[in-house]
């Protein structure tokens, strides 16, 4: 998706637009203290080991990478084998938004379905688990899931229980990218292992840059076994810092108190007031052809508007048309977002 304008001083183009959240960039700052050893044999790193297990269980070990497509491709990567391919929705990010890097980078196949609001099914991932053992077709190895959805659903334990049993019958892993799974887990009002680990996840790609870090992301296998290989392939993927603890550190500054939660509920609480303010509007007649298209369930706001409407607001605040949905945009809300900035949005909405 094309977020590219002007920046305004207040933005809904995305979560990535926010900055890095003040308690992070203290951790940082704390970090950057004397000498420490490189490329994780650092403190912090190890702390964030710990922590992992404590989130997700015994079994969790955690790679902390640079990037959610680095996340992405390397879990995928260390989990199949060349002929190996990946079932996923069809508007899922390593489909649509990471420039074919699975596929060129890692080297895999997938198999897009389309997947009414962005949630697969069991059902949905039938169509495309078939064919093992056919050297004709590349076997589905890994199911690839979004939580939340590109398009702000979120599954829900059981949604997630019932494809990994499915997976796992099919000698299949689950991944799970959670660029947003802290916006989920507020949501729902569940823990982050009752997402994954709990659930029935083997792979995580554990997100935090949407939600104030400062391009601090990590890989964490869930099933021992079912990443093979990651150590060395993190390297080869360019995805192993040298500096690590500061990327470390602020995943602990994150993760290990209620900041995650914290900045997660906020971000949601600020689309909701966002979607409640849309919807009078739209109930109002004040805005023609304006509604809501997809449940708000985290932080983020999909609406019609009219390309007059959504050209004149975009000239005061950034927000994204949906490429492949002609007059749908997407509202984005962050861990800073605040009331007064939703209210001006809508504000200027409602102008006509």
């Amino acid at each position: 998706m094309n977020n590219s304008t002007s920046a305004p001083t207040i933005s809904f183009a995305s979560d990535n637009w926010a900055g890095a959240h003040p308690e992070v960039l203290e951790a940082i700052a704390a970090a950057n203290a004397g000498h420490a050893p490189a490329y994780g044999g650092d403190p912090w790193t190890a702390r964030f080991q710990r922590l992992a297990r404590t989130l997700f269980g015994d079994d969790a070990e955690a790679f902390p990478v640079l990037s959610g497509t680095g996340a992405n491709v390397l879990a995928l990567q260390a989990a199949l084998p060349r002929w190996g391919a990946v079932i996923c929705a069809g508007t899922a990010h390593i489909h649509t938004d990471e420039t074919g890097a699975p596929e060129k980078t890692g080297g895999l196949k997938l198999l897009p379905v389309e997947a009414p609001g962005g949630k697969l099914t069991p059902e949905l991932v039938a169509r495309e688990a078939w064919g093992w053992g056919n050297e004709h077709r590349a076997e589905p190895l890994a199911v690839s899931i979004t939580q939340s959805t590109e398009l702000g659903t979120c599954y829900t334990p059981d949604e997630i229980r019932a494809l990994a049993d499915q997976a796992h019958e099919h000698g299949m892993v689950l991944h799970l990218d959670g660029s947003r799974l802290g916006n989920a887990a507020a949501s729902l009002g569940v823990s982050l292992g009752e997402l994954t680990s709990g659930a029935g996840v083997d792979l995580l790609s554990l997100g935090g840059t949407k939600n104030g870090l400062l391009g601090a992301e990590a890989v964490v296998v869930l099933r021992p076994g079912s990443a093979p290989g990651l150590p060395y392939l993190r390297k080869m993927n360019l995805q192993l810092a040298s500096k690590m603890r500061f990327v470390s550190a602020q995943l602990l500054a994150l993760y290990e108190g209620d900041l995650w939660v914290r900045s997660a509920s906020h971000a949601n609480a600020m689309a909701a007031r966002l979607a409640t303010g849309l919807e009078e509007l739209a109930t109002a007649g004040a805005v023609p052809g304006l509604r809501i298209a997809h449940p708000v369930e985290v932080n983020s706001v999909f609406a019609t508007l009219p390309a007059d409407v959504a050209d004149r607001v975009r000239s005061r605040f950034a927000f994204g048309a949906w490429p492949t949905d002609p007059g749908l945009y997407r509202l984005m809300c962050a861990f800073d977002t605040q009331p007064e900035h939703v209210d001006a949005l809508l504000a200027a909405i409602a102008e006509g």
